[in-house]
């Protein structure tokens, strides 16, 4: 049940009303509220095992057997009424003492589940901002990748040794186009588009072919579309490349090719 300003309002006054420390009026709305209110109904009910124990704790006074005859004797009718306002007094004091005590415990009661209320809830907003905060750095790695990998293509299409490989559909993808930007200096950018999906554990392999053999470029996984736009670090010493191939080989690549070629290219 959502608690609303007026019911909480009242759910305060339960200690009190418990104790009998609510004037009237209070009194009254509270025992109407209390007809319709589960909550407040529990809440009270709460209460009555520590009003009883404290109300067992309270001394108690026995009249002395001298207060009837006091009481009957007109000659000592105003010192009987004196002593009798004293224990009055006296009773008084013990009940209201008791119920002080009672108020202030179950004060402390509300107010420490309510710093419990509060300490949870801090908790949740620290894991919530601490799982914001990893998201957002997350991003940032992100994107940082993405500028790191953009300034490296941009380096190898501006480098002055730039040489470029068209790389043509093969069979198996008859819609496939490639092109290769080889620097020897500053790696290699390669692009495709319209690659088939290949089965669960297949990679494409882009190979850099020398007049020597087939040299492993890297290897790269399309997305959606049958894109790939990607960097390649190949060694500084390779022979100049006398054409390009992909082919597809098991996830992580291999030394030499050995699956089916999708695009190749020969250099000019």
């Amino acid at each position: 049940m959502a608690m609303n300003d007026d019911h909480a309002v009242f759910l305060e006054l339960a200690s009190l009303y418990a104790v009998h420390a609510l004037p009237d009026d209070e009194r009254r709305a509270f025992e109407e509220h209390l007809r319709s209110c589960d909550v407040c109904a529990r809440e009270l009910r709460s209460f009555d095992r520590a009003v009883a124990a404290l109300l067992r704790g309270v001394p108690q006074i026995d009249p002395p057997a001298s207060l009837r005859d006091a009481i009957v004797a007109p000659g000592q009718r105003a010192g009987a009424t004196a002593r009798v306002a004293r224990n009055a007094s006296r009773w008084s004091a013990g009940w209201l003492a008791a119920a002080a005590m009672l108020i202030g415990a179950l004060g402390l009661a509300r107010y420490t589940a309510t710093l419990r209320r509060d300490l949870a809830g801090l908790r949740q907003e620290l894991q919530s901002a601490l799982i914001r905060l990893d998201q957002t750095e997350q991003r940032l790695d992100a994107a940082t990748r993405s500028v790191n990998a953009s300034q490296l293509r941009i380096a190898v299409l501006m480098a002055p040794d730039l040489a470029r490989i068209d790389l043509a559909a093969q069979p198996l993808a008859p819609r496939a186009v490639g092109r290769a930007f080889w620097s020897r200096a500053r790696g290699l950018v390669f692009t495709a588009s319209a690659l088939p999906t290949l089965p669960p554990g297949r990679t494409y392999q882009v190979w850099v072919i020398t007049t020597d053999r087939p040299i492993s470029a890297g290897t790269a996984d399309p997305d959606d579309r049958g894109t790939i736009t990607a960097f390649f670090a190949t060694p500084p010493d390779i022979p100049a490349p006398v054409a390009m191939a992909v082919t597809d080989e098991p996830q992580g690549g291999l030394p030499s090719p050995t699956g089916n070629r999708y695009l190749v290219g020969s250099a000019h």
